[in-house]
């Protein structure tokens, strides 16, 4: 990752956790959806960036919001495993031939069709792993299908929200 790209990724973590501890950690929609919008900031993890490094910031993401919600790493290991899959969903959605150095996974850079599908699968992946480590019974299993896609559609929605809000900025 080059020098260009290091102070903005800095800022959007900062901005995404403020938002995620002081807003959305406290928003629950129907009573028990709250979106989890740190997602946005790994998914939008420069192509560039080693694995071993996209493994990291994941873990300090989701840890960083373990740690505001007392969840006992729930997060970290979701996020992490959202940056263990992202190389194998990122060649599955696209060739990489299509990005070049120094594009981003965004919808400036690569379309809306190609960043809905990304995050749309990212997001429904990352909430099924949340909710089925924290009820871990097979019993639920489709009480905790119907919370893991009401939940990944709240997150989804506000991340394309904000990926919206980012394009008209850019232009």
């Amino acid at each position: 990752m080059n020098n260009k790209l290091i102070i903005p990724n800095i800022l959007r973590f900062l901005l995404v956790f403020i938002l995620q501890v002081v807003i959305f950690n406290y928003t629950n929609f129907f009573g028990y959806i709250n979106p989890y919008i740190y997602l946005y900031f790994i998914l939008l993890i420069p192509f560039e960036t080693p694995a071993g490094l996209v493994l990291i910031l994941s873990f300090i993401a989701g840890f960083t919001q373990d740690m505001f919600v007392s969840t006992g790493g729930l997060h970290a290991a979701a996020s992490t495993a959202i940056a263990f899959i992202r190389p194998l969903l990122l060649r599955t959605i696209v060739s990489k031939r299509d990005y070049e150095s120094g594009l981003q996974p965004s919808v400036a850079d690569l379309g809306w069709a190609w960043f809905v599908t990304y995050a749309g699968i990212a997001v429904f992946i990352h909430s099924l792993i949340i909710f089925y480590l924290d009820i871990f019974k097979f019993s639920y299993f489709f009480i905790t299908l119907k919370r893991s896609l009401l939940h990944a559609l709240a997150t989804f929605f506000f991340i394309i929200l904000f990926e919206f809000v980012a394009n008209i900025r850019k232009k």
